[in-house]
């Protein structure tokens, strides 16, 4: 930027680009934004993709609170109804009346292009259907922890399209699979590729009831690996996932030489010391991944606490539990593969 002398005003109406977003707990969409011509304030009114607002915060590369940001200079934003995608352009505009009718056109072109979709089919189906000529185009949903992975997923994902078959990501966002999710996916006929989140129980009953496919995976090679295998016909689901049952953490307390205990409560099912191990779930974003350290009611061990009882219970080499979270306790059962 020095040996070019790159230049921009500063005195205009900020302009510039999102270069990763995501949800975070106590401050909501929050997008990191890289100003590019004029000065981005506190207050400003914008419209980014479909979301419009006022600037309630930034927040600089070194965490501290910033009442504006110039050309070049990275800022976090805070006041976002949503989240945008990565690369959307970020624009400062004269006041919300605006920045909302921007936004609401955005967002209507958007809602009329995902209306068309393919023939409903699931990756296990899907070679069948392929060789059948059924399946012209396969639709899409990513639901990604933030949305730089959502985003290279997706990317990933298209350029597997083949002569045989389109593959479309419809839409990708960020956070756990909603119920919203299922029902677009429904209405589209598509599948939901979860990478690093969970559904919400009531997104997974929908999912079921709708004849919806949702994979979850925590390795984008993982997710790839599987729809180029199931294109090729060489899918074989031998193993497949069993939620046991999900506690909330009320309370959290620090025991010398143990650590952090979580007195829980069992919302649904049954957290069982036969589950096979637990996930620490934030806002429906898996933070960690392991085995169920302890289990205890009252001052005893138990072999397994049922919905609706209280328990204290730790995560093996995970310390940073928080009030809210969900701990999942699951099982892998082994499917006898078909010929």
């Amino acid at each position: 930027a020095e040996v070019l002398e790159l230049k921009a005003d500063p005195h205009r109406q900020a302009k510039g680009t999102v270069i990763e977003a995501k949800i975070e707990r106590g401050r909501g969409p929050v997008a990191t934004v890289l100003v590019q011509s004029g000065t981005l304030r506190v207050g400003d009114a914008y419209v980014v993709g479909t979301f419009s607002g006022r600037v309630r915060a930034l927040i600089s590369d070194r965490g501290e609170k910033a009442q504006q940001a110039g050309p070049s200079i990275p800022v976090e934003v805070i006041g976002l109804p949503g989240v945008p995608s990565a690369g959307d352009v970020f624009h400062v505009v004269s006041n919300e009346r605006v920045a909302r009718e921007i936004a609401e056109e955005r967002a209507q072109k958007r809602r009329a292009a995902e209306l068309t979709g393919p023939a409903k089919v699931s990756l296990d189906d899907l070679f069948a259907k392929i060789q059948e000529g059924s399946v012209k185009e396969l639709a899409i949903v990513i639901k990604a922890d933030v949305q730089g992975s959502s985003e290279a997923l997706a990317g990933a994902v298209e350029k597997l399209s083949t002569d045989a078959v389109k593959l479309r990501v419809i839409h990708n966002g960020v956070g756990g699979v909603m119920e919203s999710d299922v029902l677009l996916a429904s209405a589209s006929r598509a599948i939901i590729i979860g990478f690093n989140v969970r559904p919400e129980p009531k997104a997974t009953a929908l999912a079921e009831q709708q004849g919806v496919d949702i994979r979850l995976y925590t390795i984008i090679y993982d997710a790839i690996a599987d729809i180029k295998a199931a294109m090729e016909g060489l899918l074989e689901p031998t193993l497949k996932e069993r939620v046991l049952g999900r506690a909330e953490v009320r309370q959290v307390f620090t025991i010398p030489k143990i650590g952090a205990v979580a007195g829980a409560y069992v919302i649904d099912g049954t957290i069982s010391r036969a589950s096979v191990g637990v996930r620490v779930i934030r806002d429906n974003v898996v933070v960690y991944q392991g085995k169920l350290g302890s289990l205890r009611r009252f001052k005893d061990d138990v072999r397994d606490v049922q919905q609706g009882y209280e328990c204290g219970l730790s995560v093996e080499n995970f310390n940073d539990v928080k009030s809210g979270d969900i701990i999942e306790a699951y099982a892998v059962d082994k499917i006898a593969t078909k010929l």
